[in-house]
């Protein structure tokens, strides 16, 4: 077997690998979003404060 034998899969390379991009997407996402939201919170957060001790 060489390496152009395993990328093609008999033929449905295309569909194995879209899929493997596909769940490399979305556990990608899993990991990003919520950093991003999380950081979002802190600095909302801070603002809130930042106005509560201004009062």
């Amino acid at each position: 077997m060489n390496w152009a034998e395993f990328f093609t899969m008999g033929g449905y390379g295309k569909f194995i690998w879209s899929a493997y991009g596909a769940a490399a997407f979305i556990i990608i996402l899993n990991v990003v979003l919520p950093m991003r939201r999380h950081k979002k919170v802190l600095h909302m957060l801070r603002e809130l404060l930042k106005m509560k001790e201004r009062e």
